[in-house]
């Protein structure tokens, strides 16, 4: 009996040793991280913008309200009084440009947590179990990949003829996630063949417990990267549909509805088309130096042995 003992005890052991590397990769990634300075401008952006949606009034010298409008003040130029002017209806519009950045996290993170849950659990079936899960599961996707995305939200959200954060956070769900499952689904064919995923399937681990404990943690970075990229293009798309006059709408605050507004006042008051596409630009920007950061970080051949 001594025998069968040795060889669940050894499978197990041989399991252990090959998370130590793992555990040594991430701490060789952070270090590579803390001295990038891509990394770091990404990092003081993210939480500039973070404090923006979360305690908006830390970024004003006196309380403003951002409904508090003024109509003998519309469409006054940036001043002491005004930073970046007033709109059309004598609103402050940093107040405005400010307090339009949790619109933007909000539809990021949503956007990004649903894809990843959806991405796991369906890339993590498909690629781990095969056969007729993975058929299933990819022609599924297939049928998303024929439907451009763009057109088809302005379809769905034209039916819904609504306006709201969760709604356009869920149609671009909707057409978004077959892009990260296809990403699971190649990462976990790869991670499979492993040696320490065919030990722990040979002391008896279910498909279910390997495939969260072993194949998907060690299997997470291309994800990762791809988290970043996606909160980047939902809030590029929220703007697009928001733009197009499909998205949200007011009195939503959102850096979209403002582009929108002021593509009629360009000439009279470019301000208004400035302020918000500058703040849109920073906030894309910021999440896609995270992602090529993390990707380059999370390079074998970057990584200092």
């Amino acid at each position: 009996m001594s025998r069968p003992t040795s060889t669940v005890e050894g499978a197990a052991g041989l399991v252990d040793e090959v998370e130590q590397p793992t555990a040594t990769l991430w701490s060789d990634v952070w270090r590579k991280l803390k001295k990038d300075n891509q990394f770091r401008v990404a990092v003081v952006m993210i939480a500039i913008f973070m404090g923006m949606a979360v305690a908006p009034q830390l970024f004003f010298t006196k309380s403003l309200d951002p409904a508090q409008c003024h109509l003998e003040d519309t469409l006054q130029g940036p001043s002491r009084a005004h930073w970046f002017g007033t709109d059309l209806l004598g609103c402050d519009y940093y107040t405005r440009v400010v307090y339009g950045t949790r619109t933007s996290m909000e539809v990021g993170l949503i956007v990004a947590s649903l894809t990843m849950v959806i991405a796991l659990t369906l890339g993590g079936a498909a690629g781990y179990f095969g056969g007729a899960t993975d058929q299933v599961i990819s022609r599924f996707a297939d049928i998303f990949f024929c439907v451009p995305t763009l057109l088809g939200s302005i379809l769905l959200l034209s039916l819904f003829n609504t306006g709201g954060v969760a709604i356009v956070a869920l149609v671009l769900v909707f057409f978004g996630w077959p892009d990260m499952t296809r990403l699971v689904r190649s990462t976990v064919i790869s991670g499979k063949r492993r040696g320490y995923v065919r030990s722990a399937e040979t002391i008896g681990a279910s498909g279910g417990r390997v495939l969260r404990r072993h194949v998907l943690p060690n299997g997470i970075a291309p994800v990762l990267v791809f988290t970043a990229y996606i909160v980047g293009g939902a809030v590029a798309g929220e703007a697009s549909l928001t733009f197009l006059g499909v998205g949200l709408r007011l009195p939503a605050i959102s850096w979209g509805l403002q582009i929108q507004i002021a593509q009629t006042r360009f000439t009279a008051a470019p301000y208004l088309l400035f302020f918000p596409s500058l703040f849109l630009c920073l906030f894309i920007g910021a999440f896609v130096l995270l992602g090529e950061s993390i990707r380059d970080a999370l390079d074998v051949k970057m990584v200092d042995g």
